[in-house]
Order: structure tokens, then C-alpha cells, then sequence
């Protein structure tokens, strides 16, 4: 499975926001230093391209995606009814590791997709080993009795504190999707029509 290895660091304040959900005062203080070795001035108007390439760069590394596979995502949305770039938003939320994150299961998306490549998720009683596989609704997801005990996860679920998106549920340790995503229920801050022009050139 393919997957970037390299500083995570780097990747959020190239794009001036935490991409990954992981918190600590070395990363809010690149925050707010733009990239290069000593703040490259940001006093210049991004062009069009820039901010469409910076839209797509953002959400393929929010979804810890390579471009091969992000693209694939964004072709598949092209070929269906309706606003591009919306579906393309409702088919990266479904993705099962970004399930098992919005669940709860994990802290963030990369310890998510590791209980998933690693099996311990079961999508309706089956165990489902790729972090791409795209839920449906009536989906129920679960963990192995093991990896509920494991004390990250415990420990994520008690962040979460039941918080979850309006298209999932979860009783008794077993999640099920209600509905897919509604435009507006993926990641906030994202417009996917930059990504559509970008594509679209």
C-alpha cells in the first residue's frame, strides 16, 4: 500500500493548516511560519493556478492520499450525476479508513487506516482489510473484541465522546451508516470546485 513516510510537519504548514489531527506547540508554531528556510513572504496575490493546486494538495494530504490515487477518486466522480466536486467529497468520506476516523476508532485518519490494513475492522461481520473500500448505506462497521481493549482506541473513543457526523450511528460498539454524506458534512474549509477547475484545465 502505498503511502507518504515523509515529515507530516512539513506537509500542514505548507498548507498553513493541521492536516492530520495530531496536536502539539512544535506544530502550532510552524503554523503560522509560511515555507522555506526562513518564511518565504506571503505578501503576493496566489494566482488561480496556485490556490487550485493548493486546493487539491490540501484535501489529497487531509485524506493522506497519493496523487496517483487521488486521482482515480476524482475520475471516478467525473463519471457520475451531478456537482464534480461534491461527489468527489462524498467518495473520499466513505472511504473506510476516514469511516473509522469519523467513528471514533481512531485519533486520526493514519491510525485509523492502520486498524483497517492491519484487520481489525469488520464491515458487516467481514473482515476488511483495504482502507479504500468505499461503505455503503445500511454498512455496519466493528472492531475485534482485541482492538476495542487496545488503550489508543479507548482512548479516541473517549475524545470523541459520541460525537459523530448526522450519516453514522453507533450502539453498543457497532457503527452503521445511515445515509451516505450530504454536501457540507465532509471537512470544513474545503471548496471542490478549485479542485474541478484544477482537474479541468
Amino acid at each position: 500500500m502505498a503511502r507518504y513516510t515523509g515529515p507530516k510537519h512539513k506537509l500542514s504548514r505548507r498548507e498553513g493548516v493541521n492536516l492530520f489531527g495530531s496536536t502539539s506547540r512544535s506544530l502550532e508554531r510552524r503554523l503560522s511560519v509560511p515555507p522555506g528556510m526562513h518564511g518565504r513572504r506571503r505578501g503576493r496575490k496566489p494566482s488561480e493556478y496556485a490556490l487550485q493546486l493548493r486546493e487539491k494538495q490540501k484535501v489529497k494530504r487531509v485524506f493522506g492520499l497519493l496523487e496517483k490515487q487521488f486521482r482515480r477518486f476524482y475520475e471516478m466522480a467525473a463519471r457520475q450525476r451531478g456537482a464534480t466536486g461534491q461527489i468527489l467529497l462524498q467518495v473520499l468520506e466513505r472511504r473506510l479508513d476516514n469511516v473509522v476516523y469519523r467513528i471514533g476508532f481512531g485519533r486520526t485518519r493514519m491510525m485509523a487506516r492502520q486498524l483497517v490494513s492491519h484487520g481489525h475492522v469488520r464491515v458487516n461481520g467481514q473482515e476488511v482489510n483495504i482502507p479504500s473500500y468505499l461503505v455503503k448505506a445500511g454498512d455496519t462497521i466493528t472492531l475485534t473484541p482485541s482492538a476495542l481493549q487496545n488503550p489508543e482506541v479507548q482512548a479516541a473513543l473517549e475524545e470523541r465522546g459520541g460525537n459523530l457526523p448526522a450519516w453514522l450511528e453507533m450502539h453498543d460498539g457497532v457503527a452503521r451508516v445511515v445515509r451516505l454524506p450530504e454536501p457540507g458534512e465532509s471537512e470544513p474549509g474545503i471548496n471542490p470546485e478549485l479542485i474541478v477547475e484544477f482537474y479541468s484545465r
